[in-house]
């Protein structure tokens, strides 16, 4: 629904251009957005959050409080408009974020960078490399789902990054909505020390605005766009509770703060200004999450949300972020990187996030260190190529403007960089530092892709080469035994969107086959190998030995593969030891239990023998395979499966219905929730279980049911499951004259 209400035209014009002209006058001009500030004033945040929680919603208003954009339109419009972040026409037809976007705005005289991310599972990477260049992130909450499967995953990023946030517990106007169950889903599912700012004046309809519980003062936000706040008094049947939560928020700082903790034992109450640089500090620390709450969509509580950004996030010198230099023999030696803004240092960027759009290869960067002007020259670290910068800029959504330099701290995007996500560019070659790259999870659904004219197949190969290019989780290879194209990514969805994607932007339709889990093969135990290679019959001949153990690595490392040399003396001369390694990870691309990947096993090469004249690299590539060979067939494998964190929520009457459904999904059920006639049950169940469970589940909950699922770890498949796999590879070996003499588990 379109945020401004039905009234007669020509009363929505004058208001409209009442209120625009006052915001022309309270906001900065466009002109001072890309003005460049003192590392004080200099915000770079995420908004981040499950799907459907409201983060773009958020980031619209945020854009028009602060006089970026003069109109709001809603994600799901009836103008048909969408948000100004949802940027690509698929994303505005499906009311979803599918790709991070960028701008910057400016608020009380700080320059705020947002990074708008995905909410859906499918599209994480998206959020990965949104929070690996930012100081500080809003972790955005439904006020009625609370704390989702996505929410979980973002808080895992946040940590594995340690980006500092503050909660914005968002829908207080929709139906059941309850802002204390929230606060006690942060504090038991995430584990934060959190306590609210804020607490609201009313719910659902009731909802009129928020109390500001360290000024200890009414908000209302009021004019047609919420965009006059009136301080008031706090309301007289409000005040105890007011006073209750401030207590809890006191008392949940004193234990992440020394300060407030010691003012807390002497009994002593700390000033406002005392509270604020405690939470500031607490949040910066990640010992504490403030909480705020409101109502994008009710234009409620959006103002104080900025403040709070500006008051409790970090800028960027208050952020430590390392760079690591490569020394030969030695550990790698960490460089702390200097947040100044100006040319004294060298200056260091990261490329985060690739795309081809309407005006070519655009590459975004986050400036780590020093100062780049247009006309320099920087080098990619990796590739050692140089580039020749002819043009920067900065991003609004689809949009960018032309700046002529970018310090450190800033958020930029260069055209035409020829390099991959988590490059490191540099202006000094000689400068052999990286900073730490993104995280790239592995895929865990593959189809079959084909364009459906023939004639499309130059646009099919460029869109696939672009796309592999854009998102590392999008993978594609050929199955030269099937003959046929494989894509490989994080869901359905995913798949699904890049398939429409190369329609709409290559004029290139395809057929996508049935989705297909990514099973793993692995080692039960460890299995000690004595290979050699020897083809001897006169002239240059091959010969090569090799001896050790293949052993599983632990299951927290079961999608991974690892090789370790620990020969001792030149049986095994260093110059052959990367062709064993080849031979190991080319003998790992397919196992031959199910045609798989092998996985979570260790290569440990521990002797020997070569030959002066007949050894070579292919020779000990060809011993290794041989060995990996020798291990399957002696040794005791079992297959992997992706297992999914899933969460379904429904009417309390359709409970035992979706339970009994999951129990014939192999379902693990990890917990229950029931609130207000609603119920919430959190399982694992197996990747390959969950296909079509969409359209069971709505007709089982008569359309009331939802589900959201996050890929969780890969474990051992059920025992009939292995073997139907095993049964279905022979086949299409045309098994009839392949015997597997593979012992399973």
């Amino acid at each position: 629904m379109n945020i401004v209400k039905s009234v007669s035209l020509s009363h929505l014009v004058s208001n409209y251009t009442r209120f625009w002209r006052v915001s022309a006058r309270k906001f900065s001009s466009h002109s001072k957005f890309s003005e460049h500030k003192d590392l004080n004033h200099i915000r770079n945040i995420g908004i981040s959050a499950h799907i459907d929680s409201g983060k773009t919603t958020l980031t619209e208003r945020i854009l028009f409080y602060t006089g970026r954009i003069s109109e709001m339109h809603e994600v799901r419009g009836k103008d048909s408009v969408g948000a100004v972040m949802d940027s690509m026409e698929l994303e505005r037809q499906r009311g979803i974020t599918i790709q991070s976007a960028a701008t910057y705005t400016l608020w009380k005289d700080t320059n705020i960078n947002i990074i708008d991310t995905p909410g859906h599972v499918d599209f994480t990477v998206e959020v990965e490399r949104a929070l690996r260049v930012l100081d500080g992130a809003v972790l955005v909450l439904c006020a009625v789902g609370g704390v989702q499967s996505q929410t979980l995953t973002v808080n895992r990023q946040m940590k594995r990054y340690s980006v500092p946030c503050l909660a914005f517990i968002n829908k207080l106007d929709r139906m059941n909505a309850n802002p204390y169950r929230v606060l006690d889903q942060l504090r038991t599912k995430l584990h934060h020390n959190a306590a609210l700012l804020q607490i609201p004046i009313g719910l659902e309809s009731d909802l009129s605005g928020v109390i500001d519980l360290i000024k200890q003062r009414a908000l209302y936000f009021e004019g047609n766009y919420g965009e006059s706040i009136v301080e008031k008094e706090i309301p007289q049947d409000m005040r105890a509770e007011a006073e209750d939560r401030r207590h809890e928020l006191i008392e949940h700082l004193s234990n992440a703060d020394e300060t407030i903790g010691n003012m807390y034992l002497e009994e002593k109450t700390p000033s406002e200004a005392e509270i604020m640089a405690a939470v500031r500090r607490a949040c910066i620390a990640r010992t504490f999450t403030p909480v705020m709450v409101g109502s994008a969509l009710k234009n409620k509580g959006v103002q104080p949300l900025l403040d709070g950004v500006l008051q409790y996030l970090p800028n960027p010198s208050e952020v430590d972020n390392f760079a690591t230099i490569e020394k030969s023999e030695e550990e790698p030696q960490k460089v702390l990187m200097s947040p100044e803004r100006s040319s004294k240092k060298p200056f260091v960027s990261l490329a985060f996030k690739l795309e081809a759009g309407r005006f070519g290869q655009l590459t975004y960067m986050r400036c780590y260190q020093g100062m780049l002007k247009k006309g320099d020259t920087i080098f990619n670290v990796r590739t050692q190529r140089k580039v020749k910068v002819s043009r920067l800029v900065r991003l609004h959504s689809d949009t960018m403007e032309d700046v002529n330099e970018v310090y450190a701290g800033d958020i930029f995007a260069l055209f035409g960089v020829d390099c991959a996500s988590g490059d490191t560019f540099v202006v000094d070659k000689n400068l052999k530092l990286a900073m730490e790259s993104i995280y790239v999870p592995d895929p865990v659904v593959s189809m079959s892709i084909r364009p459906s004219n023939n004639k499309d197949r130059d646009n099919f190969s460029k869109a696939v080469a672009r796309f592999t290019k854009e998102d590392p989780t999008f993978r594609f290879h050929y199955d030269p035994d099937n003959k046929e194209t494989i894509v490989s990514g994080m869901g359905e969805l995913h798949l699904e969107i890049y398939a429409q994607r190369m329609e709409r932007e290559y004029a290139c339709p395809v057929i996508l086959g049935k989705p297909k889990v990514s099973f793993r093969e692995t080692l039960v135990s460890p299995k000690e190998f004595d290979y050699l290679h020897k083809k001897q019959s006169g002239g240059s001949g091959q010969y090569a030995r090799v001896s050790g153990i293949l052993e599983p690595l632990p299951p927290n490392q079961n999608t991974s593969v690892e090789f370790t040399d620990e020969t001792i003396g030149t049986n095994v001369p260093k110059q052959f030891v990367p062709g064993v390694e080849r031979g190991f990870l080319h003998m790992c691309e397919k196992g031959l239990l199910s045609g798989h990947k092998i996985s979570g096993v260790k290569f440990r090469l521990m002797d020997g023998a070569h030959h002066v004249v007949d050894s070579s690299e292919l020779a000990f590539n060809m011993a290794a395979q041989g060995a990996m060979r020798d291990v399957f067939a002696d040794g005791l494998w079992q297959i992997l499966e992706p297992i999914m964190s899933v969460e379904i929520t429904g009417p309390d009457e359709f409970q035992s219905a979706v339970m009994g459904q999951l129990n014939k999904r192999h379902a693990i059920l990890t917990g229950t929730d029931n609130f207000e006639g609603w119920f919430t049950i959190y399982a694992e169940i197996p990747l390959n279980e969950m296909f079509g469970y969409a359209s069971e589940l709505r007709s089982s909950t008569q359309g009331k049911g939802e589900f959201s699922m996050e890929y969780a770890r890969y474990a051992p498949t059920l025992p009939e499951t292995q073997q139907q796999l095993i049964s279905q590879y022979q086949q299409e070996l045309q098994g009839p004259n392949v015997q597997s003499k593979k012992k399973k588990n």
